[in-house]
């Protein structure tokens, strides 16, 4: 994987040297603009609407737009006194529960692998981290920007979580708290959700739309046609109770396949596991037969002699 950033992560008197790796990448399909008549890409240019000539990078100076087509100007300079140092670490703050983390928070997901002195350092906090079920708060700087960032093990390995600051989480107004369910609408409610409910298989899960394009674009290139099936039209239910008794309908039946496979799988694993001990019971006993000493005697294959007595000597 390609090296975004260097540094090391400290805690307390701690360093572990670290090198960072996206850990997530766009699969969105990127386009560009070509002239219709011949086919080539189309330049980007930078045009002053009022003097209406072309700008070159040099002339461009960066503005912040305080009021509506009011501007203030900013200099290299400026930005350059608040730009914070390269720093080259990643510092733990603090060390929580992450179900106290909302995922609204995050931002984007890197790896942090060690360097190749660090292997037991970061095998070391790794292992805490997991065993104490925590995972770290920090702070990192990176292109000039300074980050909060979540710090947790996966997949025997770290991985940072960029975060947003609580000031950059918009709040959403209380929605419908004046509404009164009942507890039949509720009772309904908890049985859909029940009978949705899965284990979490992220295999399982893909983007349609992604795949749709792809089959085009190739279509395109190959010259096939390519259609796009249109969804069916689900029946439009007005009241919600007939919604719930109709979803929990559609659901029960898919539940219970679920649940016939996963006892058919658990059976199939039994029976597996009883085979086998059964298969190890036999080879246990057909060595200890072999192996255990056996009580009767082995008879001998001499001819006893037969006992002289002194009064058959004398006769």
């Amino acid at each position: 994987m390609h090296t975004l950033w260097k540094g090391s992560i400290s805690f307390g008197l701690v360093n572990v040297p670290v090198k960072m790796h996206a850990a997530t990448e766009s699969q969105d399909f990127k386009f560009n603009y070509l002239h219709k008549e011949c086919q080539n890409r189309i330049r980007s240019i930078k045009k002053c609407p009022i003097c209406d000539v072309e700008v070159d990078t040099v002339d461009l100076v960066k503005g912040y737009e305080y009021e509506k087509d009011r501007f203030v100007v900013l200099s290299e300079e400026d930005l350059a006194s608040l730009e914070q140092p390269m720093s080259r670490s990643i510092d733990i703050l603090d060390f929580i529960d992450l179900k106290e983390i909302d995922p609204i928070y995050y931002e984007k997901s890197y790896y942090l692998s060690p360097e190749e002195t660090a292997l037991k350092a970061y095998r070391l906090l790794c292992q805490a981290m997991e065993e104490s079920g925590k995972v770290a708060l920090a702070r990192v700087t990176m292109r000039s920007k300074q980050h909060l960032a979540c710090l947790r093990v996966f997949e025997q390995g770290l991985v940072m979580e960029t975060m947003h600051y609580p000031k950059e989480i918009r709040h959403i107004d209380g929605v419908g708290e004046h509404i009164v369910l009942t507890e039949a609408e509720m009772t309904m409610a908890r049985q859909l959700i029940d009978n949705l409910a899965r284990p979490f298989e992220p295999e399982k899960y893909h983007d349609e739309l992604r795949e749709q394009m792809a089959s085009l674009i190739k279509g395109k290139v190959t010259g096939e046609t390519f259609k796009v099936e249109a969804p069916t039209k689900g029946r439009k239910v007005v009241d919600l109770m007939e919604a719930l008794r109709a979803s929990i309908a559609l659901t029960e039946k898919e539940k219970g396949q679920l649940e016939g496979k996963t006892v058919a799988k658990t059976a199939a694993r039994t029976k597996a596991k009883t085979t086998d001990k059964a298969e190890v019971k036999t080879n246990n006993d057909t060595d200890s037969n072999l192996e255990q000493p056996s009580d009767e005697k082995p008879k001998s294959s001499l001819t006893p002699r037969k006992r002289t007595t002194r009064r058959a000597k004398g006769a």
